[in-house]
């Protein structure tokens, strides 16, 4: 599993997953994203378009983190997840607590708006 950041010109984080988020892609990333996500007030964009598979492990990375950038007063949201990591996100019920969107403006408008 692989992690990319970077802050874009608007001031949101943009997190870009790769690989699978399984047991091992999760431990791979899990300390990264945390301190990237959870340890400050920020607005998070995690893009999905590039994870593979997602296991339970992975869903509590992103439950935890959305809920600690929450405390904050910051918010996540997901891009772009394929058909069947959003069948898994949609079915868990994470996207009833994480915002989930296709299209990357607006899911930086709906950071923007809570910003």
């Amino acid at each position: 599993m692989e992690l990319q950041h970077e802050t874009l010109e608007n001031g949101l984080l943009h997190i870009k997953l790769i690989g699978r988020l399984d047991v091992l892609g999760a431990q791979e990333i899990d300390i990264k994203f945390t301190a990237l996500t959870a340890s400050k007030k920020t607005n998070v964009l995690v893009d999905l378009g590039q994870v593979s598979f997602l296991a339970s492990l992975g869903i509590r990375t992103l439950i935890t983190s959305a809920k600690a950038l929450d405390n904050r007063g910051g918010l996540m949201v997901l891009l772009n997840p394929q058909p069947n990591v959003f069948n898994v996100l949609d079915t868990s019920g994470v996207t009833s607590l994480i915002p989930t969107y296709f299209d990357f403006a607006e899911a930086c408008a709906a950071l923007q708006i809570r910003s």
